[in-house]
C-alpha cells in the first residue's frame, strides 16, 4: 500500500518524486564527463556507483517517493540494480588500463 504525504500539493509531490532520479542522473552525468575526458575506467566505476545509488534509493524510499525508479516490484528492482551496479564496478576495478600492461 502506498501512502502519500497528507498535505502535499501536486507540484510538491512531483518535485519530491523526481529528486531520487535527479540524483542518479547527476552522478551519471559525472560519469559521462569522465568518459569524455578519456578516463573511461573511472567513468565506468562512477556509472556503477550511480546504479548502486539507484538500488539503495529504491530499497530505502517508500513507493510514492521513488518516482520512475519504480519499474517492477521493489524486490526485482533492487536485485537487478544491485547486480548490474556491482558488475559494472567489479569490471571497472579489475580491467587493466590500456597501455600499462
Amino acid at each position: 500500500m502506498t501512502t502519500q504525504p497528507p498535505e502535499a500539493s501536486r507540484f510538491t509531490r512531483y518535485v519530491v518524486c523526481n529528486l531520487p532520479i535527479l540524483l542518479v542522473v547527476a552522478v551519471m552525468a559525472g560519469a559521462v564527463m569522465l568518459v569524455l575526458e578519456d578516463r573511461w575506467r573511472r567513468g565506468a566505476f562512477v556509472f556503477g556507483i550511480a546504479t548502486l545509488i539507484a538500488a539503495g534509493l529504491r530499497f530505502s524510499l517508500p513507493e510514492w517517493r521513488v518516482g520512475i525508479l519504480a519499474v517492477r516490484t521493489k524486490r526485482a528492482d533492487c536485485i537487478s540494480l544491485a547486480v548490474v551496479g556491482a558488475g559494472i564496478v567489479w569490471l571497472a576495478y579489475t580491467i587493466d588500463p590500456l597501455g600499462t600492461g
